[in-house]
């Protein structure tokens, strides 16, 4: 026999989750106390790295019901959403989205709406990647260095090389200059590629 379980999230403390679940009573679902799980952690960690959810995952028996109100309670990235949704319909479990009419999400209906969902996230990386690929070529074009601040100023780092060029250790050097061996390695390493180049 199936058994239904809802899963409520809110993103901080000091939300409640009552709202989610009068609006699941009020869509004919009477569930058991012991099968509702509320959570509040943001919609930006994964499903399942979520402990109510994970927990409540472990529960999950093929032929239950899991219960949302809405999309974003199972995460705001539709990647992770969708990847979610496969692997509960891959036990055995329906997820039913009230937001969508009740759609049961591993139902051909719901598969469309996965899909559709599944388009709009991999659309919405590319333009991430555009963007940020767009702002990175705009910052190197000014003249701006791109990364880190390197750890030894041009000066300290010709002076390092100079001084490994006469026979100083480079964890001499790291603990001279305050920084890690592996910079001097780096250091050192630049310095070579310069002079066979």
């Amino acid at each position: 026999m199936s058994r239904a379980f809802a899963y409520c999230r809110v993103s901080t403390a000091d939300q409640v989750t009552e709202n989610q679940r009068r609006e699941i009573e009020a869509a004919g679902f009477a569930i058991d106390a012991r099968r509702i799980v509320e959570e509040s952690v943001s919609g930006s960690v994964a499903a399942m790295e979520r402990p109510g959810f994970a927990k409540l995952v472990d529960r999950l028996e093929s032929g239950d019901v899991l219960i949302v109100t809405k999309l974003d309670r199972l995460g705001r990235n539709a990647m992770d959403v969708r990847a979610t949704v496969e692997r509960l319909a891959a036990a055995g479990v329906r997820v039913h989205c009230l937001a969508l009419g009740g759609v049961d999400l591993t139902s051909a209906a719901g598969k469309m709406t996965m899909g559709v969902l599944g388009a709009v996230a991999e659309f919405e990386r590319d333009l991430l990647i555009e963007r940020t690929q767009a702002g990175l070529a705009r910052v190197k074009a000014s003249g701006k260095a791109l990364g880190r601040k390197p750890a030894l100023t041009a000066e300290q780092q010709d002076q390092t090389r100079q001084r490994l060029a006469q026979g100083a250790s480079v964890a001499e050097l790291a603990r001279e200059y305050k920084t890690t061996r592996q910079t001097i390695m780096r250091v050192r390493d630049k310095g070579a590629a310069k002079a066979i180049a």
